[in-house]
C-alpha cells in the first residue's frame, strides 16, 4: 500500500468491509443494529464472526479480543486464539457469535468503587456493534462494554452510550416541534486535540520522577524556556517529523482520522487534532490514538509525556473537547440557519447548552479534576477552574437583543423575535477565539478546553451529553403542551437567556478582577479536585443521571470513591518518589559535591594562605545550608505521609494530600531546585531541564 486513501482504514472491519464480506441480508440487519440500537440475533452474530475472523486470518491475525475501557482511564484486553482442537488431535480455526458477542474477564481486579469484591470476580463484557473492530498489534480487537454480573457499569464506555440515547431522545423531541420529519436520530460528534511533550529516551531514562509518574518533581529552569515564543507553529524538527509520520500512518491504518499536527507553546511540546466523528467512536480513537503516541515514540527512542504538567515553568498540556450535536441527515443542530424556522431551532439547542452548563457548572468542572489536572487550571496556560461560556460579541448581542426585545443593531436591524425574522447569518468563525475561556462557541460547536492531556474523554461528554438532554427534555415538556408555539417559543427563549446569563463571560479569564466578577454572579470556583468531586453526589446530579437511566445511584457513588483514591494514590506516589530522589540521589550527591569543593579549599590553601578561596567558601555555605534545609523538609514531607497512612476515609485523606502533602512537596522542591542551580551539572545525579526540553536534535 502505497497511497493514504488504500492505507486509511486497511485495518478496521469497517462498513466496506462488511458489505463486501457479509450476505446482504445480514448485512442489512446488522446495519439496523448499529443505527437503532437493537440487540444482535445469534445467528447473525455467527455469520458476522466468522467474516470477521476471515478477514482477521487473511491480515496474519491468530487472537482476537474483548477491548474495553474499565475506569482506570486506559483500556484493557485480554486475548485469546481462534484455535479449537478437532478430533483428529489437530486445530481449527473457530470464532463464534457468542465469542464476539459477550466475554467473561475477571471483574475483582478493575476500580469498582465497591461494586465488586475479589470474591465476586465475575464481569461480562459485550460488543458495542456502532463501533467498528480494528486489529492491533497482529491482535483483532473487538470494541465492547464492562459490566459486572449484577448489570452495573465497570466502565466508560456503558456509560457513554447511554448518555447518547438520552440526547438523542430529547432532542428528536425538540426536532420533531420543527416539523423535520426526515430526521430519524441525533448524535453528537467530538473532537479531542491532544497535545503532548516528546523528550529523548536516554534522558527519561535516567529520571525517576519520569518513569514512576509522568512528571518532573524537581527541575531547576533551563536558561531557556517559553519566553521567545519561537516554539509554537515553528520548524518540526526531523525526528519529531519521522515520528509523526509513523503515528500518521498507524492511526491511518486504524481509521483515526488524523488531520492537523504542529509544535505547541512549550518546547518538545506538540499538538494533534483529527477531524470529528460520533462521540463513542472519538472516545475509542482516543485511547487508540494515547496508546500509540506512547508506543511508536519508543521506536524513534523518543518518550511520549501525557501527564498535564511534566515540566515546572512552561505550559502543561491539555486536551480540548470539540463538542456538537447533529442529525443523520446532516443538519448541524448549533449552526444558525437560512430561514427563520431553522434559526429559532438553533437559538433553542443553543439555549439548552447554556442552562445545561451554567445549572451543572460543578459536574463540567468535576470532569477536568485530577492530581495532574490541578496544576495547570487557572495557571495563566489553561482555562480558569471557574466554568463560563464564551460566545463572542455578536452571538452575544443577539441573545441581549431577544431578552431585552430590542432592534439588533449589527447585519440586520430588526425586532428580535423568535420564530418570526431570520438571524444574520453567522460565519463558521465570526467570533475570535478566546483561549481562556473554558467553554468556547466556535462557530458551529462547543470547545470544552479544560481536559487534562491524559484524561479520557468519556467522563466529560457524559456529562454534556446528559445534561443537555435535560434542558431539552424540559423545553419539550413546555412546547409540546403549548396553545400558541411560536409565542412559547419565543418567551422560552428569553426566559433562559435572562436566568442563565450570568454564565456567559467573553473577557479575559487569566484576569483577577474575573475572580471577583464570577463570585459576584454566584459561580462556582472549585479550585482543587478534592473541592470539585464531592459535588459529583449533590442530589440534583443523582437525580440528573438517574432520571436519564445513565448511571446508577450505586453507579455515581462508586466513580466517586474511585476518583478520590485515585487522586491520594497518584499524589502517594509522587510523595514517595520525591523522597526517594531527594534521600537517596541529590542530598547525597551534594554532599559529595561540598566535599570535593572542602578538598578544593585546602588544596589551595596548601599553596599558600593568600590564595583566594571565597567561591568555594561561599559555595559550600550555601550548599550546606540549603542541604540542611531540604533535609529538615524531607523529614517534613516523611511525616506528613507517614499520618495519610494512619486515615482510613478515603474524602479525610485526599484532603489531607491537599492541605499538607502537597504543601510538604512544593517546599522540598524548591530547596532541591535551588541545589541544582548550584551544583555542578557533572555533579547533579539527574538529566536537567536544559537536556530534557532542548535535547532531540
Amino acid at each position: 500500500m502505497s497511497t493514504v486513501t488504500e492505507k486509511f482504514g486497511s485495518m478496521v472491519f469497517d462498513e466496506s468491509v462488511m458489505k463486501e464480506r457479509l450476505p446482504k441480508e445480514t448485512f442489512r440487519q446488522l446495519q439496523r443494529t448499529m443505527k437503532d440500537g437493537r440487540s444482535l440475533d445469534i445467528n447473525i452474530a455467527n455469520v458476522v464472526a466468522n467474516a470477521m475472523k476471515d478477514w482477521a486470518i487473511e491480515k496474519g491475525v491468530t487472537h482476537y479480543t474483548h477491548w474495553f475501557q474499565p475506569m482506570t482511564g486506559r483500556t484493557a484486553e485480554k486475548h485469546d486464539s481462534f484455535i479449537s482442537p478437532d478430533q483428529d488431535g489437530k486445530v481449527i480455526m473457530e470464532f463464534s457469535g457468542k465469542e464476539l458477542v459477550q466475554g467473561e474477564p475477571d471483574a475483582s481486579s478493575f476500580p469498582s468503587g465497591g461494586l465488586r469484591a475479589t470474591f465476586e470476580a465475575r464481569g461480562y463484557t459485550a460488543w458495542d456493534p456502532t463501533a467498528y473492530a480494528f486489529i492491533k498489534n497482529g491482535v483483532l480487537c473487538i470494541p465492547t462494554a464492562f459490566c459486572s454480573y449484577s448489570g452495573h457499569a465497570l466502565d466508560k464506555k456503558t456509560p457513554l452510550l447511554r448518555s447518547m440515547q438520552a440526547i438523542n431522545r430529547q432532542a428528536m423531541r425538540v426536532i420533531r416541534l420543527f416539523g423535520n420529519e426526515d430526521v430519524t436520530s441525533v448524535k453528537t460528534t467530538v473532537g479531542p486535540e491532544q497535545e503532548y511533550f516528546l523528550v529523548d529516551k536516554k534522558f527519561y531514562e535516567k529520571r525517576k520522577d519520569l518513569i514512576y509518574t509522568g512528571r518532573t518533581l524537581f527541575g531547576a529552569p533551563a536558561p531557556k524556556g517559553q519566553e521567545l515564543e519561537d516554539h509554537y507553529f515553528g520548524t518540526i524538527k526531523s525526528r519529531v517529523q519521522a515520528y509523526m509520520k509513523e503515528l500518521n500512518e498507524e492511526l491511518w491504518k486504524l481509521g483515526i482520522l488524523a488531520k492537523t499536527e504542529h509544535n505547541e507553546v512549550a518546547p518538545a511540546q506538540h499538538e494533534l487534532a483529527p477531524i470529528f466523528t460520533t462521540t463513542n467512536i472519538a472516545t475509542d480513537h482516543n485511547q487508540l490514538t494515547m496508546e500509540l503516541m506512547q508506543r511508536i515514540a519508543k521506536k524513534h527512542d523518543l518518550v511520549c509525556l501525557l501527564h498535564e504538567k511534566p515540566f515546572e515553568g512552561i505550559n502543561g498540556s491539555g486536551k480540548h473537547n470539540n463538542w456538537s450535536i447533529s442529525t443523520d441527515t446532516g443538519m448541524n443542530l448549533l449552526e444558525p440557519g437560512d430561514t427563520p424556522s431553522e434559526n429559532a431551532q438553533f437559538l433553542l439547542f443553543l439555549c439548552a447548552v447554556i442552562k445545561a452548563v451554567d445549572e451543572y457548572q460543578d459536574l463540567l468542572r468535576l470532569s477536568a479534576a485530577s492530581a495532574g489536572n490541578d496544576h495547570r487550571l487557572g495557571a495563566n496556560e489553561a482555562p480558569p477552574a471557574i466554568i463560563s461560556m464564551f460566545l463572542g460579541s455578536e452571538l452575544t448581542d443577539v441573545l441581549n437583543a431577544i431578552e431585552k426585545e430590542e432592534s439588533y443593531d449589527g447585519r440586520e436591524k430588526e425586532l428580535m423575535r423568535v420564530g418570526v425574522h431570520v438571524l444574520p447569518k453567522f460565519p463558521k468563525d465570526a467570533t475570535d477565539r478566546n483561549r481562556t475561556s473554558p467553554f468556547a462557541f466556535t462557530g458551529n460547536k462547543f470547545e470544552f478546553r479544560m481536559l487534562g492531556s491524559s484524561e479520557s474523554i468519556s467522563g466529560p461528554n457524559i456529562i454534556l451529553n446528559t445534561a443537555v438532554a435535560e434542558e431539552l427534555k424540559e423545553f419539550a415538556d413546555i412546547l409540546e403542551g403549548a396553545d400558541d408555539f411560536d409565542l412559547t417559543l419565543h418567551d422560552l427563549i428569553r426566559k433562559t437567556i435572562r436566568d442563565h446569563k450570568r454564565i456567559i463571560f467573553n473577557g479575559n479569564g487569566y484576569d483577577d478582577a474575573w475572580i471577583k466578577e464570577a463570585e459576584k454572579r454566584g459561580l462556582l470556583n472549585l479550585r482543587t479536585t478534592p473541592d470539585a468531586l464531592p459535588r459529583f453526589l449533590d442530589e440534583k446530579n443523582i437525580r440528573l443521571f438517574t432520571s436519564h437511566k445513565v448511571f446508577s445511584k450505586e453507579e455515581m457513588e462508586a466513580r466517586y470513591e474511585i476518583l478520590m483514591e485515585n487522586y491520594v494514590k497518584v499524589l502517594h506516589i509522587e510523595a514517595l518518589t520525591m523522597a526517594d530522589m531527594a534521600e537517596k540521589d541529590i542530598l547525597p550527591a551534594v554532599s559529595v559535591y561540598c566535599h570535593s569543593m572542602t578538598d578544593a579549599v585546602l588544596a589551595k590553601q596548601s599553596f599558600g594562605a593568600d590564595i583566594d578561596c571565597s567561591y568555594e567558601y561561599t559555595s559550600v555555605k550555601k550548599l550546606s545550608s540549603l542541604t540542611a534545609s531540604a533535609y529538615m523538609k524531607l523529614e517534613s514531607l516523611k511525616t506528613v505521609l507517614e499520618e495519610a497512612e494512619g486515615i482510613s476515609d478515603f474524602e479525610k485523606e485526599a484532603f489531607h494530600y491537599r492541605d499538607f502533602v502537597i504543601p510538604a512537596m512544593e517546599k522540598l522542591r524548591t530547596d532541591i531546585d535551588a541545589l541544582e542551580s548550584m551544583t555542578a551539572s557533572s555533579a547533579w545525579p539527574f538529566p536537567s531541564y536544559g537536556e530534557l526540553l532542548f535535547g532531540i536534535l
